[in-house]
């Protein structure tokens, strides 16, 4: 554990989970001791000991970056078959103090990896955080989403979901939403937590609102309970109205951001 500035810089645990990672076809890493290391601005990134790694698929490479917390970072090309993946892989041969127990460890470019496993099931976009929680609970607050002045979704029976220190996002029934407004976008994601996301814009009067409306047509079996449901960018609408009150962003809570993800699964300067 490294301390800065009175918070947590790093903290690294041993997961208990059994990790694999593939590349055109083949196992790279197949682990039962596994490191999850936690970075502030970041998501989870897993760490595989190296006597758990298929060495032979790596190839070294010049590339060399600096972490002011882990120290240098030397890299290889995942090469199996007939691709390559420039400088996917990476480790911390000689890690700063605080960083010691990377030592040993090689970790992987999640992107440029086919597929991920913890235990049997197959995982996406980034390690899940043993430290977030999630709950999908029904309610009955009053629930309203108002866009270009016009209320496309007024509901008495959201399910709130709260997830550890992000803002809760209110799912509500399609038959409280006002689906003639909604128009199917080509935007899908996924979630670690969550499942496969679909995405809707919304327009009003030909004024179009991008991706502003996602759901989960099939949810993780943690969060069934938003299973069909939708729910609206609090913070891309004119308002999300809560028992009366306009929603803001509460001092202690966060966004989720595209960007946080994106730069945390590749490896550079800090």
């Amino acid at each position: 554990m490294v301390k800065g500035d009175n918070h947590v810089k790093i903290l690294i645990d041993p997961s208990p989970r059994r990790i694999s990672v593939q590349f055109n076809g083949q196992v790279i890493a197949d682990t039962k001791n596994a490191l999850i290391v936690h970075e502030r601005g970041r998501v989870p990134v897993y760490y595989f000991p190296s006597a758990d790694v298929q060495t032979d698929y790596l190839i070294p490479t010049s590339l060399a970056t600096q972490c002011v917390i882990k120290g240098t970072a030397s890299y290889w090309t995942v090469t199996v078959g007939n691709r390559s993946a420039e400088n996917a892989a990476w480790s911390y041969q000689t890690p700063l103090a605080g960083s010691e127990v990377l030592a040993g460890y090689i970790s992987f470019d999640w992107d440029q990896m086919d597929a991920w496993f913890e235990e049997d099931e197959e995982i996406f976009e980034h390690a899940r955080d043993p430290y977030t929680r999630l709950d999908a609970i029904p309610s009955t607050r009053h629930i309203q989403v108002i866009i270009d002045g016009e209320i496309v979704a007024d509901s008495h029976r959201p399910v709130i979901l709260y997830e550890t220190g992000l803002t809760p996002r209110y799912y509500l029934p399609v038959e409280d939403i006002k689906m003639d407004v909604l128009v199917p976008s080509e935007t899908h994601s996924r979630c670690p937590y969550k499942g496969y996301a679909s995405y809707w814009d919304v327009n009003i009067n030909g004024n179009v609102h991008k991706d502003v409306v996602w759901g989960y047509l099939e949810a993780n079996p943690e969060v069934n309970e938003i299973r069909h449901l939708l729910s609206f960018y609090n913070e891309q609408v004119e308002a999300v109205i809560i028992d009366g009150e306009k929603w803001s962003l509460h001092s202690k809570a966060r966004l989720p951001h595209t960007d946080v993800v994106q730069n945390s699964l590749k490896e550079g300067t800090n």
